[in-house]
């Protein structure tokens, strides 16, 4: 009796799904780019309803994958806890690569903002008389706001922060009862594998929420108030991609991990981070890339991905401190050294403070601004072109929370593995 082989699915939804999860991605964000452009030059009250009604599957997906996020930080970070020998050397490690890459962005951007001069050639509107409502400049008062209230309320508000420290003390009161300590490990794997297999069934509707996101955002704001800001667009580039140089001589000379080796792992994490604004979105995938394409210990990646990912907002510091420098030029105000390293330190606060989600950092901006007098009433005024520069700085966090991991990874190749080489399928992985 002969074996049955199983022939491939074939048809357009077989094909398209085993295109790569980042060509997908790019095909829905040059699709909403064109219908956007296209609606956006349409007139009339249908047009609007419509431009709002295919923003409500992009609106479902992210709110799917941040209900993942969440669950999946706090088992991720009790199953390392329980399952790995933890090293107070790896944490302190981890401390300070944090610090550092925040700090060297900060100082980056504000090089940048003083060397360009954005504000001294722009030619901005006048500014909004709102602001966004402040969340208070207090340093002591934000970090309360994370400290948990009850053991399950981090997890139905989706606060990682908050989740991180009730899984960190879960993890350590089951390490000290060794009894218990196989059982929980075991049900913590078990979620954990369990919310990855979701995770797929979620990723698999990302392209959709893509184009119907873009199109949405496209149609209703277009590119003309790009014109206006054009310096400051330039500058805030320019500063992101020295970090990134910055990023990858740092990984060069600390991780067995080769740079481009790196970027050609994470580039579904990356592309879905620059579509959807969120790095708490894209925790899971960048998850996923690092332990099953750029193949780091798992250990490793919990470190990097779950926990420092929440406190390693890097793109979101560097934009603040050139915000402030920014707004500082447009309406003529010189910023004094000691001010300058006040907006260092705040932005160095705010960044680490920022929630993962779509333009987080104009909230905390406004700690940025009280610090150095600035009027904070001119911070609706960058929200004309921060739908695209959320979408960039967001990028800079996840490839940051991917740094990191690679860098706790150490210069030892896991095993007794030989030089990796870019994968000749980049088909994403799916679950058995």
């Amino acid at each position: 009796m002969s074996d049955v082989i199983p022939q491939p699915a074939t048809g357009p939804f077989a094909r398209w799904q085993r295109l790569p999860l980042y060509l997908r991605i790019l095909i829905g964000l040059i699709l909403g780019i064109i219908a956007g452009a296209i609606m956006g030059q349409m007139t009339g009250p249908g047009v609007q309803k419509a431009l709002g009604a295919i923003n409500v599957p992009a609106l479902l997906v992210l709110r799917l994958l941040n209900a993942l996020a969440t669950p999946l930080i706090f088992l991720a970070v009790v199953r390392a806890l329980l399952t790995a020998d933890v090293e107070g050397r790896d944490g302190r490690k981890l401390v300070w690569l944090l610090f550092t890459n925040t700090l060297v962005a900060v100082l980056i951007g504000l090089l940048v903002a003083n060397v360009l001069q954005p504000g001294r050639h722009s030619h901005a509107p006048a500014a909004p008389t709102t602001a966004p409502a402040a969340v208070g400049g207090d340093p002591i008062a934000k970090l309360l706001e994370n400290v948990p209230g009850s053991l399950l309320k981090p997890l139905v508000d989706g606060n990682p922060v908050s989740a991180i420290i009730i899984a960190l003390g879960v993890g350590f009161a089951f390490r000290a009862l060794p009894a218990y300590r196989k059982g929980a490990a075991t049900v913590a794997a078990a979620g954990f594998d369990a919310i990855v297999v979701m995770l797929h069934w979620v990723i698999a509707l990302v392209p959709l929420a893509i184009f119907c996101k873009v199109t949405n955002l496209v149609g209703l704001e277009g590119f003309a108030k790009f014109a206006n800001l054009g310096w400051f667009v330039a500058a805030v580039l320019v500063a992101l991609a020295l970090q990134t140089c910055f990023y990858l001589t740092r990984l060069r000379l600390g991780s067995w991990v080769r740079p481009l080796y790196l970027l050609h792992g994470m580039r579904d994490a990356l592309v879905m981070a620059f579509s959807t604004a969120s790095s708490t979105a894209s925790t899971p995938v960048t998850y996923a890339c690092l332990t099953e394409k750029v193949k780091i210990r798992e250990k490793s990646a919990d470190l990097g991905a779950m926990i420092g990912s929440n406190f390693n907002n890097d793109g979101t510091a560097l934009y603040e401190a050139m915000c402030a420098l920014f707004v500082a030029q447009l309406i003529g105000m010189d910023l004094s050294i000691p001010q300058q390293v006040l907006v260092v330190l705040t932005s160095v606060i705010a960044g680490t403070g920022a929630a993962g989600i779509p333009e987080a950092g104009l909230v905390t901006m406004t700690l940025v601004f009280n610090a150095v007098g600035l009027p904070v009433t001119m911070i609706p005024l960058l929200l004309t072109v921060d739908w695209f520069l959320d979408r960039c700085r967001t990028m800079i966090n996840v490839l940051s929370d991917s740094i990191v991991s690679c860098l706790v990874d150490g210069k030892e190749r896991p095993g007794e593995q030989t030089d990796p080489e870019p994968e000749t399928s980049t088909a994403t992985p799916q679950p058995a």
